[in-house]
């Protein structure tokens, strides 16, 4: 019979008592207890009520952080911008072209929005993009393909990508921008719509969406092309997501039959389901990162104003024993 040693070999040690600092997965064989022990790394993180949106909406874009955040566009095609400290919203200058189904990247000084639908009743797909310099917009050069239920990522108003969308098909399409222009570079290998994406521009994230049906696949950018990664637990579209190509968040969307407010974290290779949202909504407008984030507004079953606060605490640990 294969034991475990034959597998693994002696890499167990015997020690007469728990080691100080051990490292997550490390294994040992206790001999004072004469138990094996083991030690798992638990990151633990809770959804919280956060301060309201002026305007009540859905399928508007965020960017920032958790405590100088900025939330823009949304249901009705409103122009509304609204900058966010971290207790309370604030209405500032509105976006030179309404737009519902947008994208955008960046800082509450430095974002660019991009994309997006001009219509609130039909699909009216736009190329315009905007730059925010932390009090008005300003219109900068379209994208090349005009499309709505875009994602993006991107450090500043001056380096983001576009990628994914839809009308009049879903699109593949990934677009670079450079301060100044956009650029077509590979496509996704799975076309989508309404998918999640984080990161910046020469390292990001895409996951889920929807395709031919609500997609779980994952992609990582490299700065040239996409490659699939692990997929999500729960395929949805209308998702969004806060934090790195290596470390974030995906919350909220909707898959069959309706919306979800579930919450999974990216440790760069796997998703681990974590804390629910407290609402479940779909299209919400994100920022933060995986320690600290913001989902506001979205959709359940009509737009909402709420917003609600993602912290995750102080990694706290568990050691299991096996006799």
């Amino acid at each position: 019979m294969t034991t475990y040693k034959d597998i693994r070999g002696t890499h167990i040690t015997t020690v007469a008592s728990d080691p100080p600092a051990p490292v997550n997965g490390q294994m040992w064989y206790n001999s004072t207890d004469q138990v094996m022990k083991g030690f798992k790394l638990l990151n633990v993180g809770v959804w919280a009520t956060g301060g309201s949106l002026n305007t009540s909406r859905s399928q508007a874009a965020g960017s920032g952080t958790l405590t100088v955040g900025l939330v823009f566009g949304g249901t009705g095609v409103t122009g509304a911008t609204e900058t966010y400290n971290g207790t309370s919203f604030t209405e500032v200058n509105d976006l030179n072209t309404g737009r519902r189904t947008i994208a955008g990247a960046g800082t509450q000084t430095s974002t660019i929005a991009f994309g997006g639908n001009t219509s609130p009743s039909s699909a009216t797909p736009s190329a315009v993009a905007e730059e925010f310099d932390g009090s008005s917009w300003t219109e900068v050069g379209d994208l090349n393909t005009a499309r709505f239920g875009l994602a993006g990522a991107g450090a500043s108003s001056e380096s983001a990508l576009a990628f994914g969308g839809g009308y009049p098909a879903i699109r593949a399409e990934t677009e670079l921008w450079n301060g100044s222009s956009w650029t077509e570079v590979n496509d996704l290998n799975t076309a989508r719509d309404y998918p999640g994406g984080m990161g910046i521009a020469t390292a990001a994230l895409a996951f889920g969406g929807e395709g031919t049906a609500h997609d779980a696949e994952t992609e990582s950018w490299n700065g040239s092309s996409w490659t699939e990664v692990g997929d999500l637990n729960t395929a949805r579209g209308g998702i969004s997501g806060a934090g790195e190509y290596t470390t974030g968040l995906a919350f909220g969307g909707e898959t069959p039959p309706g919306v979800v407010a579930n919450t999974e974290e990216w440790n760069g290779s796997a998703w681990t389901e974590v804390a629910d949202l407290s609402t479940a909504r779909r299209f919400t407008a994100p920022a933060g990162d995986l320690t600290a984030a913001l989902a506001a507004g979205g959709l359940s079953s009509s737009p909402t104003a709420s917003s609600e606060e993602w912290s995750n605490t102080t990694p706290s640990t568990v050691t299991f024993t096996a006799s």
